[in-house]
Formats: C-alpha cells, sequence, structure tokens
C-alpha cells in the first residue's frame, strides 16, 4: 500500500532519477535490517540459495544496495552489467517507462564503475545469500578482443562473486549480441572455463558460470548455444535478457532503439526456457528471467522449466511486496 501511495511521484521523475532515489533508499534500509536465509534452501549449481527468488542484473549495476536488496526477501541477487573498465553508457535520454504494457525501454549500455570498483564493495558485504556478478565487455573494445574484457572482468570479481554470469545478449553493445555465433561463442567459454580452472589452482574461487542469452534467437542459433552448453559443461543458462521485437503498432518512445523488459517479454522467456529445458534436460540449472510481475508468472517459468527465477520490471511497476508473493508462491512449487 506504502509503495501504491508513493509510485504516481516516482513515475514522475525521470526513469533514472527515480531508480537512483529507491537504489539510495534502499542502500540506507540495509543498514539497519537483513532477512535470514529461508529454512527450505534451494540446491543448485553446487549453491545453497535461500529460496528460487533472485533480482536480475541491472537494477544495483555498482553493488551499492545488496543488504537493502537483501532485505526486500530476495534469495539471490544478480550485480551488474560490470566492465573491466568504467564506462558512462549511452547518452541520456535511455531508460523509459511503458506503463500500458508494464515494460521498460533501456539501452543504457553498461553504465558502471569499473569491476574493480563494484568488487572491492562487494568484500563489504553482509547478505547472507548469493550474489552473482554479471560481466560483460566495454563498448570500446574491438569486437577481436572482447575475451580479454571477459577475461579480465572474471579476474576481478571471482573472489567476490558466488556465481559469474557472461552477459552476451545486451542488445545495446554494438556487436555484442554476435557473440552468439558458435564461432565466437566456443572460443569465449572455452578461454573463461580455462582461467577459471588457472585462478582455482591453490584457491577455493571456482564460482560457477553462466551464459546469459538473447529471448530472440533463431532456431538454429539456439541450437548451437545449446551445444556449447552441454559439450564445455557451462554451469548454467539465464534465459532471458531484453528483446528488441517489436509490435506492429510502435508508440514513439518503443520505435526507439533498446531492448524491452517487463510483460511484453514474458512469452518469449516462456518459450526460451521451455525449449531450453526440453534439449537440455531435466538437470541443467536454468536461470528464467522475463516479465515476472505476480506469482502466476513467476510460477509459469517454473513450469516451462526454470530451476531458479529473476524479477526486475516488474519490481518498478509492482513495488517491493512483489518479492514476497513470488518467493512465497515458488516455495511451493514442486522441486
Amino acid at each position: 500500500m506504502l509503495y501504491r501511495a508513493i509510485r504516481p511521484a516516482l513515475f514522475a521523475l525521470e526513469p533514472e532519477r527515480a531508480h537512483q532515489l529507491a537504489l539510495d533508499a534502499l542502500r540506507l534500509a540495509g543498514r539497519r535490517t537483513q532477512r535470514l536465509p529461508s529454512k527450505v534452501p534451494v540446491l543448485c549449481m553446487g549453491l545453497r540459495f535461500p529460496n528460487r527468488l533472485g533480482l536480475a542484473a541491472g537494477f544495483d549495476k555498482n553493488a551499492v544496495a545488496v543488504e537493502g536488496l537483501g532485505s526486500l526477501g530476495f534469495g539471490f541477487i544478480e550485480i551488474g552489467t560490470v566492465t573491466p573498465r568504467r564506462q558512462l553508457g549511452q547518452p541520456r535520454p535511455r531508460l523509459f517507462r511503458l506503463p500500458a504494457e508494464g515494460a521498460l525501454l533501456n539501452r543504457l549500455g553498461f553504465p558502471n564503475d569499473g569491476a574493480a570498483t563494484v568488487a572491492a564493495r562487494l568484500r563489504q558485504r553482509r547478505y547472507r545469500g548469493i550474489v552473482g556478478v554479471n560481466i560483460g565487455k566495454n563498448a570500446d573494445t574491438p569486437a577481436a578482443r572482447a575475451i580479454d574484457d571477459y577475461i579480465a572482468g572474471l579476474r576481478a570479481v571471482r573472489g567476490v562473486a558466488d556465481y559469474v554470469a557472461v552477459n552476451i545478449s545486451s542488445p545495446n553493445t554494438a556487436g555484442l549480441r554476435d557473440l552468439h555465433a558458435r564461432e565466437r561463442l566456443e572460443p569465449l567459454l572455452t578461454a573463461l572455463l580455462d582461467e577459471r580452472t588457472r585462478g582455482a589452482l591453490g584457491s577455493a574461487s571456482r564460482p560457477p558460470l553462466v551464459l546469459k542469452i538473447s529471448p530472440d534467437l533463431g532456431a538454429e542459433d539456439l541450437q548451437d548455444v545449446v551445444t556449447l552448453l552441454k559439450t564445455l559443461s557451462l554451469d548454467g543458462v539465464i534465459a532471458t535478457n531484453t528483446t528488441v521485437q517489436r509490435e506492429s503498432t510502435l508508440t514513439s518512445i518503443e520505435a526507439q532503439g533498446g531492448g524491452i523488459s517487463g510483460r511484453p517479454l514474458h512469452p518469449l522467456a516462456l518459450r526460451c526456457v521451455a525449449e531450453l529445458r526440453a534439449r537440455l534436460g531435466p538437470n541443467f540449472p536454468i536461470i528464467g528471467v522475463g516479465g515476472v510481475d505476480s506469482p502466476e508468472a513467476a510460477l509459469r517459468l517454473r513450469a516451462a522449466g526454470a530451476d531458479l527465477i529473476q524479477l526486475y520490471t516488474g519490481l518498478i511497476y509492482r513495488g517491493p511486496a512483489l518479492v514476497a508473493q513470488c518467493a512465497s508462491a515458488l516455495l511451493g512449487s514442486p522441486n
């Protein structure tokens, strides 16, 4: 009820300004309260998740409000996307609300403080749930050097990340989605797996590696991704990132470039999760994300085959109460 009362004031602000205010409030809240993990943890990717519900990457790019977000009841939080070097991202305006569709359009372009700075913040965290870090390449790094950026990102965060998500699916960094092609994806993933092995020698730091994919892949490209996930023994997959697909009738905002999240993404995410589950078999870890704005939507992704569920845009429209509602609904879902 409180969020419903203040949402009109927040929505009267420019979206990024409202988002920063929300992060500031969560950062302050995190100093005072922590929610205990669930007594019914979920084992996935060799990790013990307090519950099945997580926060998707993009909400807290710089790990400034982990404790406050954890106090809402998330079982895991994904930070980022972070790049090796700090970058400002695309020019503003670059984030837009689509209230009638329950959606957001963004072309942020990975604005972040850089992997080393984010890692330093995460070393101080008190949140007892799982924290993943989503890594990407800097916008000015040539495609031919993309592997170098991902390796640098992994090196920076592997000591503080419970898992590392490899983001090749944002539509807002030129050429990034081209990394889905097998001839580019295989050497990238192979290099990251080799780096993880080297970094784990004499150390307990061997975080699971998961791949975050696009909802806009064709059948052949999706099969190539599935083949690599299986043959390289990656630890999991996140389905999906934002979509560049548009309805035939566009508003002036929707006609702009960028990725759409929220309710329009939900059917695409459901289809992608279901296809992945059918092709990967019953035991491969899948994190489902896209259009979760109700407990029913979370349960649909679970029924489609997702082991864990993430949300982001639904939190903007529905407020913090959505977290407890979805986590509770998932608690009763089949194992």
